[in-house]
């Protein structure tokens, strides 16, 4: 029977997750970004209240998640400015 060494290199394998974690970051934060803009063409001039629950829905799906309260209501308000957006997410 032949025999085989397999080896693990964890400082490799901690290299190339971070890669990838990093990838899926900067992914989500185009996405995000691009969903943001893509509201204040729409919603510019509307009301706060009338933007929160649309942004709470394409949040969720543009980023699998949600936002707090305080969040949604600057997001909505710069939103409803106009605004323009740049989302960065960065892992620790």
């Amino acid at each position: 029977m032949a025999r085989s060494k397999v080896t693990f290199d964890s400082n490799a394998f901690k290299r190339n997750l971070q890669k990838v974690a990093n990838d899926a970051a900067t992914t989500v934060g185009r996405k995000l970004s691009v969903m943001l803009n893509g509201m204040s063409a729409e919603f510019k001039g509307r009301p706060v209240e009338e933007i929160k629950p649309v942004l709470q829905s394409r949040w969720a799906s543009t980023a699998g998640g949600s936002i707090t309260d305080p969040e949604l209501s600057e997001y909505a308000a710069k939103i409803s400015e106009g605004d323009s957006f740049s989302v960065n997410v960065k892992l620790s």
